[in-house]
């Protein structure tokens, strides 16, 4: 994770980390540098909830009645269900032209009328599709927000859990240490016992 970003990092050493630290203390030391998803993020650690959301059922939650039209259309627009139904209208607009009625055809050949349809729907299609590319487009960037915000989060939790294995660490050295201390203590204890009963 980039620190630039306000992300914190993992990387002190074993002697720089004595004694286990609250996770929000790296975000303390930039704050600065905070933002709204770091903010957030410092947030639900101080609360201990999660982060996580369904990204897809945020972005769907707000949508207008336009926009849903869009996707739709949008949808449809790009399946193969439009290609071959729009297909079939253009050859049965040519053929109903040129040979049923040929003689007082409605838009005989080179099919003005046929163009003049195609380019009405064609400046028609093109900002409806564009609209709902600007809906995905936000879709991906709420995803990125909260990936981002996911990811912060538990990096903190993983730096404060390292830090305190190594505490539990520094604590059992120092335990074995007094105890061997102890066994030592013992055993010149034994060994001054023997010397004065003999």
């Amino acid at each position: 994770m980039d620190k630039a970003g306000g992300g914190p990092g993992c990387d002190e050493s074993p002697s720089q980390a004595k004694a286990p630290r609250p996770p929000l203390k790296w975000l303390r030391l930039s704050q600065g540098r905070w933002g709204p998803q770091e903010k957030a993020v410092a947030e639900a650690l101080a609360d201990n909830r999660p982060v996580a959301v369904d990204t897809a059922r945020e972005a769907d939650r707000s949508l207008t009645f336009g926009e849903r039209a869009a996707d739709a259309v949008a949808q449809f627009g790009g399946s193969w269900t439009f290609i071959l139904l729009f297909a079939a209208i253009l050859i049965g607009w040519m053929g109903l032209n040129v040979t049923i009625l040929a003689r007082d055809a409605f838009d005989p050949y080179p099919f003005i009328l046929l163009n003049l349809v195609l380019s009405c729907l064609a400046a028609v299609q093109a900002p409806i599709i564009m609209m709902s590319q600007k809906r995905q487009d936000e879709r991906d960037r709420i995803a990125a927000q909260n990936d981002y915000q996911v990811n912060l989060k538990a990096e903190l939790e993983i730096c404060e859990l390292r830090e305190a294995i190594h505490g539990l660490r520094e604590d059992h050295r120092a335990i074995v240490a007094a105890m061997r201390e102890e066994i030592d203590e013992l055993r010149r204890m034994r060994e001054e016992l023997k010397a004065t009963g003999s």
